[in-house]
C-alpha cells in the first residue's frame, strides 16, 4: 500500500507537469542512501545510488554534485567570504581584540581538524563502470563514462564519508542550544540542470537549488537518539521514540546498540534530519490529516512554549492552505536544531529557546517556505526574493490574521526596510546573484523585504482579491516545478487582465524608485486644478483621496496607460471618479475638482500606504 501511494503521488505530480505545459521540462533524481553514524567521532559513512533522468534536449557529458560540508574548512570559499564581507553574519565570527581594536574573525578559520566538515567521494561508477571525478571545494565534477542522451536514464553510484562540523551555519554538531546533530546539506547532492544550463554554484552560506526526485534513506545510529526530518518513517513500529502506532509497545533488546531509521520522501528536492538523545517528540494532527511533529530539547524552561506552539502551527497551516493551496505531504516536522531558522523539505530546523513570540514567528516563516521553495522551487540563488519575499508576505499575512489586534497594513515593516535600503544608496537590483551582494544587510532587505513588497504592492496595482487569486493560480500551475519571475508575473496577468511586464522589469531588474508629488492646487473660480508630478523613474497608477472641509470625501483613480487596466474601487463606500490614463512619458498630470480650493481640507496620494513611494512627505497636501 505504501509503495502504491508513493507511485500515485509521483505519477500525479508528473501528469500535472505534462498537462500544464508540454514545452516545460525538468530533470529528475531518485536517491537511495544507506548511512552509518559514528556518534563519538562525529563521522559517517554511506553509499548512494542515484537514478538520474535527463528530460532535456541536451546530451550531458558531465554532471556535477554539491559537497556542502567542504565549506566548513579553513581556507574555503565560505571562510574567505566571511572574512571579506563588510557585515559578516554574527553567528559565523568571533570578536577578537587586536591591540585597542576589536575585529571579527571567521570561526571557520580557527576550526581544528576534528572540528571541520568534509565529504569525500570514492568508488564513483556510472552503470557499474568507474567514472572520472574531480572535487574542487564544494563541487564535484564528474566526467561520464557515456553521455546521457535526451530522454534517458543512468544509474550513478558512489561511496561517501563525511565529518560533521562544529555548527557554524545551519548544519553541524553541538549547536548553541546543545542539539547534537543538525544534518542539513550532508550528502552528495546532484546539482540542477535546467533551461539555463548547470547551476553548480559553490556554497558560501547563501541559498540552494535542487533536483526534484524521490529519496529512500536509511540511517543507522545509536539507539538512544531520536530523529526527525524529511520523509515518512517506514519502520516506526520497530523504532518507537513516539513514532509508533497507537497501542504499539516497542521494545528494543538491551544488546542492540543501534537502530536503522528508514525514511521515504516522494517528490522533494532535499533531505534533512536532526538527532538528539534528549528530544521530546510530540505529534499533533494538522489540516487534511497531516501529522505535525515537534522535536525539542527536554529543557523545563522552554517546554511550555513548545506545547503552546503546537495549536498555533495547526492554525498557521490552515491559513497557508486557504491562502495559497493545500500542503501536499502528510507530515511536517518543527525541530529544534538551527542557528536561527532554516527551511528544508517537510521540516524546519529552528532555535528553540527565547520568547514564545519569537518561536511562533520563526515557525511561521520557516513553515511558509514549504509552499514557496519546497513546492514552488524557484532558484533561490538567482531569485531569492521569490522565495524569501513571498514567504515573508504570507507569514505577515497569517500572523496578522491570528492576532487579536489586527492592523490595516501588516506589510508595513517590509516597506520601512525597503525605504531604509533605498536611502542608504547601497541598493542593487533583485537580479543580483545572491553571492554577489556587498553586504548581508542589502541582500536580506532585497530578498525578504523588497520581495514581500512586490506582492503587497500588487494589492495596490490589481486589488486584493486579484492578488489572492494570483497566489492560488501560481501555486496550482507551478507546484513541483521551478518557476521563474516571469511565471508569477504571468499568473497575475492571467488573473487580472492587466499588463505587468513594466512592473516586473522596473521592480526586479533595476533600482528605479517610485516618487509622486502634489503641487500647490490652483483655484479657478468654483473649481480647483490639481497637478501631480512623477519624480521617480518608475511609473504607477494613482489612487488619490480628497477630504473636504464639510467632512465628505471623494476618491480619484488614474490608470497607468501601459498597464491597460482599471482597478475596481477598493473602497465602494467612497465615491470614486476614474480619470484618463497617465502615460509614463508625461512627467505631470492635471485634473479638476468640482469645488473651490477653500473647500479642500486634504489631498492624499495612496491613502492605503501600499505604493512604495520613497518620499511620503510630498504625497499629501493640506490646506493651512
Amino acid at each position: 500500500m505504501k509503495k502504491l501511494l508513493l507511485l500515485s503521488f509521483v505519477t500525479l505530480g508528473f501528469g500535472s507537469l505534462i498537462a500544464q505545459n508540454n514545452a516545460y521540462w525538468q530533470q529528475h533524481a531518485d536517491y537511495k542512501m544507506d548511512v552509518t553514524m559514528d556518534v563519538k567521532e562525529y563521522k559517517y559513512k554511506g553509499t548512494q545510488e542515484l537514478v538520474y533522468t535527463n528530460n532535456s534536449s541536451d546530451t550531458l557529458k558531465k554532471v556535477y554534485y554539491h559537497l556542502y560540508n567542504n565549506a566548513f574548512q579553513p581556507g574555503s570559499e565560505m571562510d574567505a567570504r566571511v572574512s571579506s564581507i563588510k557585515d559578516p553574519d554574527g553567528r559565523m565570527v568571533n570578536k577578537v581584540k587586536v591591540g585597542s581594536n576589536e575585529i571579527k574573525e571567521s570561526r571557520i578559520k580557527t576550526l581544528q581538524p576534528n572540528e571541520t566538515g568534509y565529504l569525500n567521494i570514492t568508488n564513483f561508477k556510472q552503470d557499474g563502470v568507474v567514472a572520472s571525478v574531480k572535487a574542487a571545494g564544494t563541487i564535484l565534477e564528474v566526467t561520464l563514462v557515456k553521455p546521457i542522451v535526451p530522454n534517458s536514464k543512468t544509474t550513478l553510484t558512489l561511496n561517501f564519508d563525511g565529518q560533521v562540523p562544529v555548527q557554524i551555519r545551519r548544519s553541524g554538531r553541538n549547536n548553541a542550544e546543545g542539539v547534537e546533530f543538525s544534518m542539513s546539506q550532508w550528502y552528495p547532492k546532484m546539482a540542477e540542470f535546467d533551461f539555463e544550463g548547470w547551476h553548480a554554484d559553490p556554497y558560501i552560506a547563501r541559498e540552494f537549488h535542487g533536483v526534484w526526485g524521490n529519496f529512500d534513506v536509511k540511517i543507522t545510529i545509536d539507539k538512544e537518539y531520536v530523529l526527525g526530518g524529511t520523509g515518512y518513517l517506514q519502520n516506526k513500529n520497530e523504532i518507537g521514540h513516539g513514532y509508533q502506532d497507537a497501542g504499539v509497545v516497542v521494545t528494543v533488546p538491551k544488546k542492540t546498540k543501534t537502530l536503522t531509521w528508514h525514511f521515504n520522501a516522494p517528490m522533494v528536492h532535499d533531505f534533512t534530519w536532526a538527532a538528539d538523545k534528549e528530544y521530546i517528540h510530540d505529534i499533533v494532527k494538522g489540516p487534511n490529516n497531516v501529522d505535525l511533529h515537534f522535536l525539542y530539547k527536554n529543557n523545563p524552561k522552554y517546554i511550555q512554549n513548545w506545547k503552546n506552539l503546537q495549536p498555533k502551527t495547526v492554525e498557521l497551516m490552515e491559513i497557508y492552505n486557504k491562502t495559497v493551496g493545500d500542503y501536499p505531504y502528510k507530515q511536517y516536522s518543527v525541530i529544534q536544531g538551527g542557528d536561527g531558522g532554516m527551511e528544508y523539505a517537510m521540516c524546519t530546523l529552528i532555535l528553540g529557546q527565547g520568547t514564545f513570540e519569537g518561536l511562533l514567528g520563526v515557525t511561521a516563516h520557516e513553515m511558509a517556505h514549504s509552499w514557496f521553495q519546497h513546492v514552488l522551487a524557484s532558484n533561490e540563488l538567482k531569485h531569492g526574493w521569490m522565495d524569501e519575499g513571498f514567504t515573508s508576505f504570507i507569514e505577515d499575512y497569517a500572523l496578522n490574521q491570528m492576532s487579536d489586534k489586527k492592523v490595516e497594513n501588516p506589510f508595513e515593516g517590509a516597506y520601512k526596510n525597503y525605504f531604509s535600503m533605498v536611502n542608504s544608496g547601497k541598493e542593487l537590483p533583485q537580479t543580483t546573484h545572491a553571492d554577489r551582494f556587498d553586504e548581508n544587510r542589502v541582500y536580506s532587505i532585497t530578498s525578504y523585504s523588497k520581495g514581500e513588497v512586490f506582492l503587497a504592492q500588487l494589492i495596490y496595482l490589481i486589488g486584493k482579491e486579484n492578488l489572492m487569486k494570483t497566489l492560488k493560480k501560481y501555486y496550482s500551475d507551478f507546484k513541483f516545478k521551478h518557476p521563474t519571475p516571469n511565471d508569477i508575473k504571468r499568473s497575475a496577468e492571467r488573473v487580472s487582465g492587466a499588463n505587468l511586464d513594466w512592473y516586473l522589469t522596473d521592480w526586479t531588474k533595476t533600482t528605479n524608485t517610485i516618487d509622486y508629488g502634489i503641487r500647490e492646487p490652483r483655484d479657478i473660480g468654483k473649481r480647483t486644478i490639481v497637478t501631480l508630478e512623477r519624480n521617480g523613474r518608475m511609473a504607477m497608477p494613482i489612487d488619490l483621496l480628497v477630504e473636504y472641509t464639510d467632512g465628505t470625501m471623494e476618491s480619484f483613480y488614474i490608470p497607468l496607460r501601459m498597464m491597460n487596466f482599471e482597478k475596481e474601487n477598493p473602497n465602494p463606500a467612497i465615491k470614486r471618479t476614474v480619470l484618463g490614463d497617465w502615460a509614463w512619458a508625461f512627467p505631470t498630470m492635471e485634473f479638476m475638482i468640482a469645488k473651490p480650493k477653500s473647500a479642500i481640507k486634504k489631498i492624499t496620494i495612496d491613502p492605503s500606504g501600499l505604493m512604495a513611494d520613497i518620499k511620503k512627505e510630498n504625497n499629501t497636501y493640506e490646506l493651512k
